[in-house]
């Protein structure tokens, strides 16, 4: 059995779980699979939850995923099942132009993330600051198959 400390850590950015929910062919849903597989481990502060929840029943993403409120709240609790729980120990704001950003760079720095997943690479401009790595779906999915 593989120890934990050897599974790659990554805070997944909320457009990562749009994408997975728009469209099952896609790196970001394939990641969605590897993650209940325990591939990797995903990390989650409580604000980042709470953003995925806010995003993910917003009406125009629960009309354009074809899904119910109901449907996405049995994905969100799965979704928290699977996740490490990171504390917000310390803030580094600001750093990004969008705050929700910042908090995601928060949860992936106090968790001690080997790398943040995201569809805007380019709004992650600061995580080079910390030498955290940010990959978009389709490069990190590469890289879990080159494990």
């Amino acid at each position: 059995m593989i120890s934990d400390m050897t599974l790659t850590r990554v805070v997944l950015d909320t457009n990562v779980l749009v994408a997975a929910s728009r469209s099952r062919n896609g790196a970001s849903f394939v990641l969605l699979q590897a993650l209940r597989d325990r591939r990797y481990i995903a990390l989650a502060s409580v604000p980042l939850l709470l953003e995925y929840e806010s995003v993910l029943k917003r009406p125009a993403q629960i009309q354009a995923a074809g899904r119910s409120e109901a449907l996405t709240d049995a994905f969100l609790d799965a979704l928290c099942l699977l996740v490490e729980p990171v504390h917000l120990y310390f803030l580094w704001r600001p750093q990004a132009r969008d705050p929700a950003d910042d908090m995601v760079l928060e949860t992936a720095l106090n968790g001690r993330a080997t790398a943040l997943v995201t569809t805007n690479v380019k709004d992650f401009g600061a995580a080079e600051r910390f030498r955290l790595p940010v990959l978009t779906p389709g490069a990190f999915l590469r890289q879990l198959r080159e494990e």
